[in-house]
């Protein structure tokens, strides 16, 4: 599991019980967020620890970062989660241009090291608007300001290419459009599942996103 900008591993508390119950073993990555590279190799430390197939989960700027690291012969499933999915070459957000731009961009603050956070206010309304204000809270306070040249970073691999991908689009997202989402899904051959959540839907739809976790290691294990 591979937590994406402004966020730690923590995103993903509610659906690794749920996985766990359902014989899963599961390791919540912790990014950097620093580069492209230290996050794929954050990625990889955690896969190649594991002793049996990986099912590589990725949120948001974490679909670049799977798209890449998942090109590793452990990797058998890619779970896209309202997740950028780059193609070879390509930069996170070349496939987002042709679509309008989601409120909670406009909401970035920069710091004078070039990395960039989201304001409490801008996670209640934009990044996390359907979960409780509680909630809403300790994700503003345990966000991972991420560099924001890493959003221009070019992958070296995409696995999505050669591995079966399940997409999960958040239909009421404000921070990755929702026809970006449905396009990158179409573009990757992914089996797709429509949430009406925000960017989040890990926290605010934790059964759905495992429900869609679950097939995917299912679908692998069949093989």
């Amino acid at each position: 599991m591979v937590h994406g900008a402004f966020a730690d591993g923590s995103s993903w508390n509610k659906v690794i019980p749920l996985l766990q119950e359902k014989g899963l073993n599961v390791v919540a990555v912790q990014n950097p967020l620093t580069s492209l590279e230290d996050d794929v190799t954050a990625a990889k430390r955690a896969i190649d620890a594991q002793t049996g197939p990986v099912v590589l989960v990725g949120h948001s700027w974490a679909g670049t970062v799977i798209t890449q690291a998942g090109d590793n012969d452990k990797v058998k499933a890619l779970v896209y989660v309202a997740a950028f999915a780059p193609s070879l070459g390509q930069t996170s957000v070349e496939d987002l241009q042709p679509f309008p731009t989601p409120p909670g961009v406009a909401q970035f603050i920069q710091s004078p090291d070039g990395f960039i956070s989201l304001p409490a206010h801008a996670i209640a309304s934009d990044f996390a608007q359907d979960v409780t204000a509680q909630e809403a809270n300790l994700i503003a306070a345990t966000q991972g300001p991420v560099r924001v040249a890493n959003f221009e970073q070019k992958v070296s691999a995409a696995a999505w290419t050669t591995k079966p991908s399940w997409y999960i689009v958040a239909d009421k997202d404000r921070m990755i459009h929702p026809d970006a989402q449905r396009a990158l899904a179409k573009k990757i051959k992914a089996t797709t599942t429509t949430l009406a959540t925000g960017h989040v839907p890990m926290a605010s739809a934790p059964a759905d996103v495992a429900e869609v976790i679950v097939k995917a290691a299912k679908a692998i294990q069949s093989h």
